[in-house]
């Protein structure tokens, strides 16, 4: 794991928010492992398994580990499986599904790629927008990336919600972004090529 970026992270962490949120990949890790290595009440979780054909049984595993080491579970896109888990929801492109049951004090996060999208998070009440991609990611290559003059331009606009950082971000890339900069997701600052790493 990264350990310049959980360094960053603890910096720059304000208030009950998590600085930093694990971005699941079901074809790169093995979430439920990775989940119990994450340093407790510092990291978030956005669960993405869509296609997985277990995915409700997952999550409810998933749920354990999270309540069990204080971090917060996001479900992305779907509002049903999140009042289930009693979790966090995130909006994919800050798309509203049906928030109808939703409690109005639950957490939101958005990802967002340009100005459209950030007025849509913000309209549907996200207290987390994660600018994308703010650099060059694996997850997709040649796609161009905002980089760190783009990037902040839409961060000034993200209020009330804090501004997060998604794509490419590390340990170093992170401290480019300035003090706009709340947190990050991430997929490959979580993983280690020298094995799971125990906090």
């Amino acid at each position: 794991m990264d350990q310049i970026l959980f360094s960053w992270a603890r910096r720059v962490r304000r208030g009950k928010l998590p600085p930093l949120f694990l971005f699941t990949d079901p074809a790169r890790m093995d979430v439920l492992a990775l989940a119990r290595t994450l340093p407790p009440g510092l990291c978030g979780v956005v669960f993405r398994h869509d296609a997985a054909p277990d995915r409700a049984a997952l999550a409810r595993r998933l749920s354990a580990i999270c309540r069990a080491r204080r971090l917060v579970l996001v479900i992305a896109g779907d509002a049903k499986l999140a009042l289930t888990l009693h979790a966090s929801l995130h909006l994919r492109g800050g798309a509203r599904p049906d928030l109808t049951r939703l409690p109005r004090h639950a957490l939101r996060t958005a990802s967002v790629h340009d100005a459209r999208e950030l007025r849509r998070a913000r309209d549907n009440a996200a207290n987390i927008v994660f600018i994308s991609p703010a650099f060059p990611t694996r997850s997709h290559p040649g796609a161009a990336a905002l980089g760190a003059y783009r990037w902040r331009r839409l961060a000034r606009r993200a209020a009330p919600a804090k501004a997060y950082a998604l794509g490419g971000v590390d340990g170093t890339s992170a401290r480019r972004l300035g003090a706009l900069c709340a947190g990050a997701g991430a997929i490959d600052a979580f993983l280690s090529s020298h094995g799971i790493e125990r906090f």
